[in-house]
């Protein structure tokens, strides 16, 4: 049978998990298909391919800051020109938050990375998905209803659309900058609302496409990598027995490579497992 050649997609991908994922896609995919490392530094980016030894797949450096509103949706333009789909997307773009870092000064620029950026590139590369696709958003443990106050769960539960996600979050991100979050329900730790918000994202398409892409074979799911050994998380947590990123991708590659678990789709998944949204749930 002839091998149809398979596009992935990993933002985010100059180190640690991303870059992880972009060695092991390239592993386990086949000569002819081809992975596409993105970063938002040329620099970096090409010493990320030079890092990386022989591999099966071909891997193409790309420029993509999806902080910028319309550049998930050029390079989507482009792969639509180059191949007429893709078949793997691994949203992992993240800008990290340190112990030090004031919410207020940070908060527009990790929204914008973190959470536009998410919605962004579901909005511009889920379109190209091909029959037997797979879409996940690397997201957190930390992203369900169960790390909010309940007052809070109405904001990102059972959203119609993207749109209305972001809406959520942009009205956090004013609630944080104004010093109104402080006083109210919000955490303190921006990383919770983050979050949450794209795990929301996650389940607000997955309610619009559960039929077609169940048809389809597609797998659309967030996903919780755990603790990792990282210079950002040591900044912490002692992280010292922690996976390292590299372990730690096996379980993201295995969604991307067994068969579809229906249980998997739309949720927040770690090792296999599915974590529930809110505490009324069964996993």
């Amino acid at each position: 049978m002839p091998h149809h050649p398979r596009v992935a997609v990993v933002t985010g991908a100059t180190q640690g998990l991303g870059l992880a994922l972009v060695d092991g896609l390239a592993q386990r995919l086949q000569p002819g298909d081809t992975v596409y490392l993105t970063g938002r530094n040329y620099d970096h980016i090409t010493n990320a391919i030079e890092s990386l030894g022989s591999t099966a797949a071909e891997v193409h450096g790309e420029v993509l800051d999806v902080s910028h509103p319309h550049a998930a949706a050029r390079f989507a333009a482009e792969l639509a020109h180059r191949h007429s789909g893709v078949d793997i997307v691994i949203n992992n773009a993240v800008m990290r938050v340190g112990p030090d870092d004031d919410p207020a000064a940070i908060v527009d620029e990790y929204t914008q990375i973190n959470n536009f950026g998410t919605t962004r590139c579901l909005r511009s590369f889920f379109p190209l998905l091909r029959p037997g696709g797979r879409f996940l958003v690397i997201a957190s443990s930390l992203g369900t209803l169960n790390y909010l106050a309940p007052v809070l769960w109405d904001r990102f539960d059972d959203l119609a659309t993207l749109d209305d996600v972001d809406d959520q979050v942009a009205a956090w991100v004013e609630a944080v900058k104004d010093g109104s979050a402080r006083g109210g329900a919000w955490p303190g730790f921006v990383n919770i609302p983050s979050k949450v918000g794209q795990v929301a994202a996650v389940r607000t398409l997955a309610a619009q496409r559960r039929d077609a892409d169940a048809d389809a074979e597609v797998l659309l799911a967030a996903v919780c990598p755990g603790m990792m050994n990282t210079p950002t998380s040591s900044a912490w947590w002692d992280v010292s027995d922690a996976p390292t990123p590299a372990q730690a991708a096996g379980a993201v590659l295995d969604l991307v490579f067994d068969p579809v678990k229906p249980e998997h789709y739309g949720r927040l998944v770690r090792s296999g497992e599915v974590l529930p949204w809110k505490p009324t749930d069964v996993a």
